[in-house]
């Protein structure tokens, strides 16, 4: 156990953000309080349709937030044990209180992407991105992001009150640029901090091939098979109801209705 926490030990210490006394070995069994992220997603914003250069037709993009509005930051420890291994596998590590770490095993991978606009190492499938019908659950189209760069992008702006909120961004990294020789690595979100990403960014939109005009869903989803721990997961989904039509050949997108926390956009009124 103590192996699997060394790297996100040092990263903290070398970041001076520890906030917890460490020790080794798990402490299970102990019933100390756990300060656990919140994974909040946020609406999604800037959209817009530009022309698919790459195959065809139209996309339509977006930017993609969320915030960490829990107790205790999230942190993702990642590592491999040799360069010819092509994915890291990530832990979660969770501050508890009045006791050592606890580490929760393979929650996902880190795998070294490289891409004309940015290259490192990406957490796989942290947020996931859909179209649907505005009655249905299934997915008319689905993103092909391939990954992410965790860290503390933004200051989050909620009425809760956040007293763990470190005063500066603690995880500031570029996730290993250029760095594909690495064997370990640690990326998170701190309380009262997020991550975002900006539209048509490699993989910040949706192909539109195929779909015709009427009202859709737009959906995004963090944390969607809770492979990651959190306090709550009411917040992991966030929706625009929106209309799409091509009255002068190029579509159009027009926001309809605005829906935090919920992928049922449909069923609540517009927001404003």
């Amino acid at each position: 156990m103590l192996g699997r926490l060394l790297p996100v030990l040092v990263a903290l210490a070398l970041c001076a953000a520890a906030v917890v006394a460490w020790a080794g070995g798990s402490g299970e069994g102990t019933g100390a309080p756990e300060r656990l992220p919140d994974l909040d997603q946020e609406v999604p914003y800037n959209l817009g349709v530009t022309r698919d250069r790459a195959h065809g037709g139209y996309k339509l993009g977006f930017s993609s937030a969320v915030s960490n509005v829990g107790t205790g930051p999230l942190i993702v420890s990642a590592r491999r044990p040799r360069t010819a291994v092509p994915e890291m596998t990530a832990d979660q590590v969770i501050e508890r209180v009045g006791a050592p770490l606890a580490l929760v095993e393979d929650v996902g991978r880190l795998r070294y992407v490289r891409s004309p606009d940015h290259e490192h190492w990406h957490f796989l499938r942290f947020e996931r991105y859909e179209l649907r019908r505005p009655t249905g659950r299934a997915a008319l189209v689905a993103d092909r992001k391939t990954g992410f760069c965790l860290g503390d992008r933004y200051r989050a702006k909620t009425t809760r009150k956040l007293p763990r909120r470190p005063r500066r961004p603690v995880y500031t990294s570029r996730c290993g640029l250029r760095a594909t020789e690495r064997l370990a690595l640690t990326e998170g979100i701190s309380v009262g901090y997020g991550d975002e990403y900006d539209a048509n960014l490699e993989g910040q939109y949706l192909r539109l091939k195929g779909i015709e005009d009427g009202r859709y869903l737009l959906v995004h989803r963090v944390n969607v098979n809770r492979a990651l721990r959190e306090s709550s997961y009411r917040n992991n989904a966030s929706s625009l109801l929106i209309r799409l039509s091509r009255k002068t050949g190029r579509p159009s997108v027009r926001v309809l209705a605005s829906c935090p926390n919920t992928a049922r956009c449909a069923s609540r009124p517009p927001s404003g």
